[in-house]
């Protein structure tokens, strides 16, 4: 879009939204100004401008004022001239590959719709905003409330439930901006409206523009941030803390996506320090997604003995088996593939996209989940699920495409050694200080909001370690239910009395020589908990009288060959079991 007829002159004040006076070669003319924003931002006394004379007949105003110079940048102010641009683009094949029609002001329900585009055989509703809000880099509409533009929104989320294909084009009217997001501080209805919108299907886009005194042309896309702009300006300090800062993980030496999945699996509810050497071990044994696949349950049990959660490895074989048959043994490379796996919900499937592959997904587990919250100041409950999709969202739009899998890092070793969650955060050395919320309003003890869960169940249980000298009894658990396939000291439920314990053990058949009372013990798993009892009972003749499905096996062979939980610990030190871990 071109201009003619353009003079520079000096803006001296603005009488109301359409007449401002303006210095012109020492004249002080009254213009129209072509933009009925508030722009109190751009139009301060003394700023230079720039004038199109009208034909002074057709109104008593001989000059249009359509740009502003602002800090050395040219920012067009001419209202009308968005939808001019984005139709010229959209002409020069802009957006779609074949556009058959085009026309302007297009009447959908009980709006006005911009542009009505027929193009790749697809009906298009477009409306067009200019915007001229420029905060260090950030652009933002509206400037000023307008309720029109809500409604706008609304009905373009109504076209698309009735098939059309529908676009908010932001027209930038500068050039060299960061990105864009809605103004929440001047109208936060708009920036609800438009983020439902965006849910809904209506695709959100800006573009910046070249402008020089007399055109403007539409130029390149501008990054559209609708939810927490605040994550948008932590992501380039963050990605460049963590280049400096990472601690060295063994799962960090590759991008191997079968290496990050057996590491993320395992560090759920686990200490880094604690899963180390189990990750060794796993993939010594287990180096190919195929071994995983074909290994046997109990030696898939033993490799993962004392990490808890047996279920997560059992579905890890199971997904094993699906990359076998349904990949072709090779690890999917895309987020939905990957979500597709047993065993994996939407925290893994984002890492292994972001850390392997490099794909701009999240991967918000609690580390996350506290920071992203203290740096916004949410007050929202984080066990929601809600709040965890909600956040996720809020991630996806700021993810540097360059960088996905340092940031996701980043943001997790943020976390884990500097927004910690007991104590207080180390804020002197978290590279998004800066923009924290709960940290400049005092808040970082409030936030995370955290909603206690349902007390867990107590169960009472008493353990008894049966030897007769040289062996012990063990037995299988169930196939199924709380630490299904594994193998367990006996133990009966409620807490038995040495006598209690003699008498049980001469109803099932081992005749007691001694027992001894053991050090009380719990375990907590996530809804229940184990108060345990404990006693070691001497017998004699263990194999030969028993009456149970007991197995009786050398502490050295129960410590090499057969899975015990951690559950039993504290008992499995005093049996005299040596276990690898």
């Amino acid at each position: 879009m071109k201009y003619e007829r353009i003079v520079k002159g000096k803006f001296l004040e603005r009488l109301n939204r359409f007449i401002a006076y303006v210095d012109i070669d020492g004249q002080k003319e009254t213009v129209h100004v072509k933009n009925t924003g508030r722009c109190k931002e751009l139009l301060r006394p003394g700023a230079v401008v720039y004038l199109q004379e009208f034909d002074p007949s057709a109104r008593k105003t001989k000059w249009d004022l359509i740009a502003v110079e602002k800090k050395g940048r040219i920012i067009n102010m001419d209202s009308q001239i968005p939808n001019k641009v984005v139709k010229e683009w959209l002409e020069s094949g802009g957006l779609f590959r074949k556009v058959t029609k085009i026309q302007p002001e297009y009447t959908y329900g009980d709006s006005r719709v911009d542009l009505y585009v027929e193009a790749d055989g697809k009906k298009v509703l477009i409306e067009v905003k200019g915007v001229t809000l420029e905060e260090e880099g950030r652009v933002r509409f509206p400037d000023a409330p307008s309720e029109r533009a809500v409604k706008h929104v609304e009905e373009l989320k109504r076209a698309v439930g009735e098939g059309y294909e529908a676009y908010i084009f932001f027209v930038i009217q500068m050039k060299d901006v960061r990105y864009f997001t809605p103004n929440m501080d001047t109208h936060p209805a708009f920036g609800e409206a438009l983020r439902e919108a965006a849910l809904a299907g209506v695709h959100v886009i800006a573009y910046d523009c070249r402008v020089d005194c007399d055109h403007i042309t539409l130029a390149d896309e501008v990054k559209v941030v609708l939810e927490e702009p605040e994550l948008y300006e932590i992501a380039e300090p963050i990605v460049g803390w963590f280049r400096q800062n990472k601690r060295d993980l063994p799962w960090r030496k590759d991008q191997d996506p079968y290496h990050v999945w057996v590491s993320e699996i395992m560090l759920q509810q686990t200490r880094v320090e604690a899963v180390k050497p189990y990750y060794e071990r796993f993939l010594k044994e287990l180096p190919r997604v195929k071994d995983l696949a074909e290994a046997k349950e109990d030696t898939l049990l033993k490799l993962w003995e004392g990490l808890g959660y047996y279920n997560r490895v059992r579905n890890m074989q199971k997904a094993a088996q699906q990359i076998m048959v349904d990949f072709h043994g090779e690890f999917p490379n895309t987020y939905e593939e990957i979500l597709s796996l047993k065993g994996i919900g939407n925290y893994t499937a984002g890492a292994i996209s972001a850390f392997a592959f490099g794909l701009p997904k999240p991967a918000v587990d609690g580390n996350v989940l506290r920071v992203v919250s203290r740096i916004t100041g949410s007050r929202e409950d984080i066990m929601k699920q809600s709040v965890r999709k909600a956040m996720e969202r809020a991630l996806e739009q700021v993810i540097p495409e360059d960088a996905a899998s340092d940031f996701g890092q980043g943001l997790i070793e943020l976390g884990a050694i500097v927004c910690v969650p007991n104590g207080e955060p180390k804020c002197a050395e978290c590279p998004a200080a800066f923009a924290c919320v709960a940290r400049k309003h005092g808040l970082t003890a409030e936030i995370p909001v955290k909603k206690k869960a349902k007390a867990r169940r107590i169960e009472k249980r008493t353990v008894l370690i049966f030897k007769d000298g040289e062996k012990l009894a063990i037995r299988k658990r169930p196939g199924k239910g709380l630490l299904a396939g594994l193998y367990e000291f006996p133990n009966e439920e409620g807490r038995l009395a040495q006598k209690e314990v003699t008498a049980y053990s001469k109803e099932i058949g081992l005749m007691p020589v001694r027992v001894k009372k053991l050090e009380s013990a719990k375990h907590i798993f996530s809804h229940v908990e184990w108060h345990m009892t404990g006693y070691e009972v001497i017998v004699d003749e263990l194999e030969k009288t028993n009456k149970k499905e007991f197995l009786f096996i050398h502490p050295e062979e129960i410590g090499q060959r057969y899975p015990l939980p951690s559950a039993f610990e504290t008992y499995i030190r005093y049996a005299g079991i040596q276990r690898d871990i």
